[in-house]
């Protein structure tokens, strides 16, 4: 959106150097960037992430963020270890949940989609459902401390509490060792940790690929579908779908 915007500036600047009706030029380049923009928004469909900057919201798309090593995560072998502190400075180690699954939830303090999941209720209520049945619920936030969304433990807990979260806990990764080794790349990437240790599932919190909280309520939830499997004896039957969401603010 910056770039679009920079191009309108730059046309009606032409436009009047040249002696032409500014106003004229400005709604023929609109219509071009507005085709432009939606042409942009529909990417989000086919895969790409969508990154909002905390300050402007302004969107960057890429068709890859994370590590530049392969992420060690695979579907249905041993789920990687990790050793994160949360938010109150304990570390919390995935053996630690030894013979219970465990759902990982890569979150973010801008992320307009994660923010959706919250204000739909959708999340604290699956958090809330999760753990009455007894699986362990992981929130993680891998932000750098570069970051201009990043927020200090204390601040993250309050921020989490205040739009309803409740997790089992919510990880600190701020070195993104965590993120890249499960290959984390957005906000509400979802993973879970059979009780034996797998990995059997990987991918978004639904289909709803949505910012708008009504939409985020009235979609299929993979998570919940995931974890009911579970709980039921059989196998995960869709174990990996596309993440979408906020790009994870990881250094650099």
């Amino acid at each position: 959106m910056i770039g679009l915007t920079v191009a309108l500036a730059a046309l009606q600047a032409v436009a009047s150097l040249r002696g032409v009706a500014a106003s004229r030029t400005t709604d023929s380049a609109a219509k071009q960037l507005t085709n432009a923009f939606n042409e942009e928004h529909a990417m989000i469909r086919r895969g790409f992430l969508f990154t909002a900057a905390a300050a402007s919201w302004s969107a960057l798309w890429s068709p890859r963020v994370g590590a530049e090593t392969p992420p060690a995560a695979k579907l249905g072998k041993a789920a990687p270890a990790f050793n994160v502190p949360d938010t109150m400075g304990r570390r919390r180690t995935l053996a630690e949940f030894k013979g219970k699954t465990v759902v990982l939830e890569w979150t973010s303090t801008s992320c307009p989609f994660a923010a959706a999941q919250y204000a739909s209720g959708r999340m604290p209520q699956l958090q809330r459902w999760a753990i009455g049945k007894g699986i362990v619920w992981l929130s993680v936030l891998s932000t750098h401390s570069s970051r201009g969304d990043y927020l200090a433990p204390a601040q993250a807990e309050a921020f989490d509490r205040q739009r309803g979260g409740a997790p089992s806990a919510l990880l600190i990764d701020g070195d993104g060792t965590m993120g890249h080794t499960y290959g984390a790349t957005t906000a509400d990437h979802m993973f879970i940790v059979a009780a034996n240790g797998t990995l059997v599932y990987a991918g978004g919190i639904d289909d709803s690929e949505s910012r708008d909280p009504k939409e985020v309520a009235a979609s299929h939830n993979h998570v919940r579908a995931a974890l009911e499997d579970l709980l039921a004896g059989r196998r995960v039957a869709v174990p990996s779908t596309e993440p979408f969401g906020c790009a994870v603010s990881y250094a650099g």
